[in-house]
């Protein structure tokens, strides 16, 4: 009986596992970050229909004459084309940092305008580039006046495979707090006016929300030790 009782508590933990492994969240919910210094949350939302001033997307360099998968092919459609149009006729070219901003008409999409930010080549994409991508999204949307940007990767749906989001999320949330924090410290030193970006959605899909909202959290939780040891630098 007791090899029995051992193969049935294994199948009981694997189906388990099982369980919580392929659980989804459900399109529509939010899931907090915790410790950010402005209130940042994760969207289970497509980027066409989520609300709100600035949507941000990511496109890599035109490569051949691949598809766009899932949710950009659906931003295009509702778009007309446009997304397709600017790749492949090198109107946009996706370099890296490379941005351009659109302004749909009424209706296409939730968010009353769209901004592009290149990932440069898809091959040679990690998901260290996102720290700098974090830098622009922050700056252009503070050059905007967006106060509460949306941001969606759009990394996988752009055919890069074998990139954990959450790395995504951590590597991007450390760009994007550390630019904050800097034109903070200007502002508050009398160089620069005051920053108007206040808030910060990070879309993601069903299957990779929590993953993204625990690389977002692990960015600020890198970001507090590195305070820390700057601030004890200086105590010497």
């Amino acid at each position: 009986m007791r090899p029995f009782r051992s193969a049935a508590l294994l199948a009981a933990v694997f189906v388990s596992l099982s369980l919580t492994t392929s659980a989804q969240t459900p399109k529509g919910a939010r899931l907090p970050v915790k410790g950010s210094a402005i209130p940042v949350d994760v969207l289970v939302e497509s980027p066409a229909d989520a609300p709100g001033d600035l949507q941000i997307i990511c496109l890599f360099e035109a490569g051949g004459e691949e598809p766009f998968q899932a949710s950009l092919a659906e931003l295009d459609t509702r778009l007309g084309g446009v997304l397709s149009s600017l790749r492949y006729g090198n109107a946009f070219r996706g370099t890296f940092g490379e941005t351009l901003l659109i302004t749909p008409k009424p209706g296409a999409m939730a968010a009353k305008r769209l901004l592009l930010v290149g990932l440069g080549d898809r091959d040679g994409f990690t998901a260290a580039r996102e720290d700098f991508i974090g830098e622009v999204v922050y700056t252009e949307s503070n050059r905007l006046g967006a106060t509460a940007p949306t941001f969606a990767p759009t990394v996988l749906d752009g055919g890069k495979k074998g990139i954990h989001t959450g790395d995504v999320a951590k590597a991007f949330l450390q760009g994007f707090e550390r630019t904050r924090a800097l034109q903070e410290d200007l502002y508050n030193a009398g160089h620069t006016v005051k920053p108007v970006v206040a808030k910060l959605t990070f879309l993601a899909g069903t299957a990779h929300a929590v993953d993204t909202q625990h690389g977002l959290e692990a960015a600020l939780q890198y970001d507090v030790r590195m305070i820390k040891m700057e601030h004890a630098k200086a105590s010497k």
